[in-house]
């Protein structure tokens, strides 16, 4: 079994990638931070497992990096999935990079993505740092969770970060969603200003990143 790589040196690769040029506000485009992302993919791999030999989706990709350091992690397929063309092409700049022949990029709403899987080309692990769900956008956090647990297989898992003033929410949905719901660790988003509406050059944002498996 190949060694693990040391979160400081995935945080590192992750570093290199490049993000937005344009952000576009109606999308929540928001860059995952290197740091955030490594302490993620790491933990999910260094105490569950999920990410070596797996099949990972990386639902609304952006510029992939949780996708591309899953792949750098051991996944053996690596699906992104976004509907912003300019995003993607973020993306595949990102992987030729790192030469991942192992990660594949659609541009599609991910409302339809579940209709194009069939049952065999489900996933077992999905990653997400979805749309925060606030202003234009509310119930989209939601909605992101209820379409990546529609494409894992049976015990697929479900990796996820979300505001900490939803958790309640996210506890109550649980049930419903027919799934183990636990919050693995409360982080600060470190967000730099993006927006021409951000008077701070940046905020710091409590997220918990949460683990959603199903039953």
């Amino acid at each position: 079994m190949a060694k693990l790589m040391k979160r400081k040196e995935l945080e590192q690769h992750l570093q290199d990638l490049d993000g937005f040029t344009k952000p576009k506000i109606l999308l929540e485009q928001y860059e995952t931070r290197a740091h955030i992302a490594a302490c993620m993919l790491h933990t999910i791999e260094s105490s569950y497992g999920d990410l070596s030999q797996k099949r990972v989706l990386d639902l609304g990709c952006g510029c992939s990096v949780l996708g591309i350091g899953s792949a750098l992690l051991g996944a053996t397929y690596v699906l992104g999935v976004d509907i912003d063309e300019e995003a993607l092409q973020i993306s595949t700049s990102n992987i030729n990079q790192f030469e991942l022949s192992e990660v594949d990029l659609v541009q599609c709403d991910v409302r339809s993505l579940p209709q194009l899987l069939s049952e065999t080309s489900k996933f077992d692990t999905v990653v997400m740092n979805p749309p925060f769900g606030t202003k234009h956008n509310k119930g989209l956090d939601s909605l992101f969770v209820e379409i990546g647990l529609q494409c894992l297989s049976d015990k697929g898992v479900l990796y996820s970060l979300h505001k900490t003033s939803t958790r309640d929410h996210f506890h109550r949905k649980a049930p419903g969603w027919k799934v183990e719901a636990r919050v693995l660790a409360q982080l600060r988003y470190d967000l730099p200003a993006t927006y021409k509406f951000h008077s701070k050059s940046s905020v710091d944002i409590e997220v918990d990143f949460w683990r959603f498996l199903k039953k």
